[in-house]
């Protein structure tokens, strides 16, 4: 990042203190990032969001009270809201499925290395999703659990219809990251440089409005039932 910007405000939400102390410790140590706030759920980070208005949310998944897919969901209908990154130790795919339909731009697991959440909360701040290939399919596996023949059939033409604004190589790459593959896969696959398909990926966020390569993946599926 640029070294003359102003530090990222992040505001770390969960439930458990030495959570908060250790990301806020992690966090602090860096030139380019500084924790404003801290909140213990998911009522907390509202009120503590309109008060620091931070630029990136550290969101924990499950908290009692307000969990933390309500906060994201009311955060991200408001005007200029702050990115969310979520917290998750992976036990609660469903919820993290709502927050990124929502918009979040990712999640990274608790126990991740410092400097892999680190870079997390650069990317989110800059308005890069986070999502790994594995952590992608997981998610997606856990959207596709059985539904009504009607939710179903209407999904399917609702997704169809915005595929059908796509490019070939563009839906080409869409069902790439379908399949749960990085840039480099979907390179190899599609016989084309990494530069294109973020190109490609460039222009599925812009023409499907999707805000994360979950989104994405999720329309493609919901287009193949």
């Amino acid at each position: 990042m640029d070294s003359e910007r102003e530090p990222v405000r992040v505001a770390v939400v969960d439930d458990e203190q030495l959570v908060r102390m250790a990301l806020r410790l992690v966090i602090d140590g860096e030139p380019d990032l500084t924790v404003v706030a801290e909140a213990a759920d998911g009522n907390a980070a509202i009120t503590m969001v309109d008060e620091h208005r931070p630029d990136v949310v550290l969101m924990d998944v499950r908290m009692p009270g307000r969990d933390g897919l309500s906060a994201t969901r009311e955060l991200l209908t408001r005007p200029a809201p702050p990115r969310v990154l979520m917290l998750t130790t992976f036990d609660s795919d469903d919820l993290i499925l709502g927050a990124l339909r929502a918009g979040a731009l990712g999640f990274v697991l608790k126990d991740t290395p410092p400097p892999q959440i680190l870079d997390a909360v650069r990317a989110v701040a800059d308005g890069n999703p986070v999502l790994s290939p594995a952590a992608t399919a997981r998610v997606i596996a856990a959207a596709t659990g059985p539904r009504s023949s009607h939710a179903r059939d209407s999904s399917r033409e609702a997704a169809r219809r915005r595929l059908s604004t796509l490019t070939e190589r563009e839906l080409q790459t869409a069902r790439a990251i379908a399949d749960g593959l990085g840039n480099p896969e979907i390179a190899r696959r599609l016989n084309i440089t990494v530069a294109t398909v973020k190109a490609h990926t460039g222009a599925l966020f812009a023409k499907l409005a999707a805000e994360n390569r979950v989104q994405i993946a999720l329309l493609v599926r919901d287009a193949e039932e």
